[in-house]
């Protein structure tokens, strides 16, 4: 398999926090970075202020072979992280020697002293999925050190100071070992820093600790089991794996089962990088828009520092710099509905929202009627424009086809709108607030859609006193469909006399 595609999406973590706007070493959080994933040295001090030396994860796969001892399948195992590198400018004095500066100025450009990264991956000789193997088999790895100087000359080749990059030798090893769990094999992956020696303060610590460290592992004859969506009959054996600072899922194109990325942030199957993203920001849980407009506002001596800081900071400057109008109308994103919510909103027309109207027929379940064609893929398609007019895009009078007091949900075949009389039955959230409500009766004030087409109906109790006040506020309390139970309207009068008793 080409693992191309696959690194692509492991380096948007690999970079995750590497070098964050705006870009530059004077700014404090790139003077004091931190980053998903560090395996910092056992052995450190606790003014080293060192991270967890180890990662380990749990997986499930299908056997897809006849079984034989020889055909047992097997799994490659890729380690990868960043390995620090110290990046000392140097300067030439009278007497032939250098000494460090904190920055050179050569050309009329700014050389930085900072610290760097280098990409490192091993790939571990195929790995057996044989019971044997459950009380593991161990991997020690080594990383050399280096040291690689760089003289620097002006424009006229007079040799004026040097870079001087610099590495620690990093120490690790890696165990892996394989057990039945109901059919399945399931897969356990460790990795630990085996640094030998204490470091004392953060610096030394930083220097032999493994960066962003993560898994990627291809299986062959055998194929892995989604942790998050498991089928029926990997669920118990899926609830029995167990992870530590490194997360499984599926990797690589929709529907494969051959790779697995195992990750220090929590993904979803089968993530993907925007395809109208131009390149890395160092921050993947922001959006490219807003970070390339921060760029586009820095100042020319901004941007200067900002390229002298990193090279990796000089490709994104030079990038945003470079953007066309269209390419930056790109980033604007498009509308995406990956899990179609199961509550359907009723599309409610000005006549069915007169109270004199008859009642609608209740909708087919969606996906039941056989005379619709089947929707299109949203995420092809572009975002919806729409003029506004006087009106602000933010306005709920923007978009007339949103009317949260007369729009309605369907839950449990009964419609719910504005009026309705509801259960509550809290089951989403750890509010302790909403054990006050659990069992109550509540009447229906709105029923709301959001952006990512999740539907929120918005209610108050009956038994609250300041229940009109509240309603006349707007202040409301919001629960999604699923914790509700629709009651018959006698429900409201029967519970008004039971509270005057």
């Amino acid at each position: 398999m080409n693992l191309d595609h696959i690194r692509e999406i492991a380096d948007a973590v690999l970079y995750e926090g590497y070098l964050l706007y705006p870009y530059r070493a004077s700014s404090s959080k790139n003077q004091s970075r931190w980053q998903f994933g560090v395996l910092g040295p056992p052995r450190a001090s606790a003014a080293s202020f060192s991270e967890d030396p180890g990662m380990a994860m749990q997986c499930l796969l299908r056997p897809q072979a006849s079984g034989a001892s020889e055909d047992l399948p097997t799994v490659t195992i890729h380690l990868r992280f960043l390995q620090l590198q110290l990046r000392q400018t140097q300067q030439l004095d009278a007497d032939g020697g250098y000494q460090p500066v904190g920055s050179l100025e050569v050309n009329g450009s700014t050389v930085l002293s900072w610290d760097e990264a280098v990409e490192r991956e091993i790939t571990l000789p195929d790995v057996r999925l044989d019971v044997a193997l459950a009380d593991s088999a161990e991997y020690p790895l080594e990383f050399p050190g280096g040291e690689d100087v760089e003289p620097v000359t002006d424009d006229s080749g007079v040799l004026v100071g040097r870079i001087v990059r610099r590495r620690w030798p990093l120490s690790a090893r890696l165990r892996a070992g394989t057990e039945i769990d109901d059919g399945f094999y399931r897969l356990s992956v460790g990795v630990e820093n085996a640094h030998p020696e204490l470091t004392a303060d953060k610096d030394a610590a930083i220097r032999v600790s493994l960066i962003g460290a993560h898994l990627v592992i291809e299986a062959h004859d055998a194929g892995f089991v989604s942790l998050l969506e498991p089928p029926d009959e990997a669920v118990r054996a899926a609830e029995r794996c167990r992870q530590r600072r490194c997360f499984p899922v599926l990797a690589g194109a929709p529907g494969s089962t051959d790779v697995l990325l195992g990750a220090p942030i929590i993904l979803y199957d089968y993530p993907e990088i925007a395809a109208q993203s131009k390149g890395a920001l160092f921050d993947s849980t922001e959006i490219d828009e807003i970070l390339t407009l921060r760029v586009m506002t820095m100042t020319e001596q901004e941007k200067a520092e900002a390229r002298a800081t990193d090279p990796r900071a000089r490709l994104i400057i030079d990038r945003c710099d470079g953007m066309s109008p269209a390419d930056l109308q790109q980033l604007h994103g498009i509308l995406r509905d990956p899990y179609p919510s199961a509550f359907t909103p009723i599309e409610t027309s000005p006549a069915e929202a007169s109270p004199d109207a008859a009642s609608p027929a209740e909708p087919s379940p969606a996906g039941t009627s056989s005379d619709e064609p089947a929707p299109a893929d949203l995420r092809d398609l572009e975002p919806p424009s729409f003029d506004t007019g006087d009106v602000p895009w933010w306005d709920p009078a923007a978009d007339a086809s949103v009317q949260p007091e007369v729009d309605a949900v369907v839950i449990n075949g009964v419609r719910v709108s504005r009026g309705s009389v509801v259960r509550v039955h809290p089951s989403r959230r750890a509010d302790a607030q909403d054990l006050f409500f659990a069992e109550q009766l509540a009447r229906v004030t709105a029923v709301l859609s959001d952006v990512d087409g999740n539907v929120h109906v918005a209610l108050v109790l009956l038994d609250d006193p300041a229940s009109d006040m509240h309603e006349w506020y707007g202040r409301y309390f919001y629960f999604a469909p699923d914790e509700l139970e629709p009651m018959p309207a006698e429900a409201e009068i029967a519970n008004r006399e039971e509270s005057r008793s």
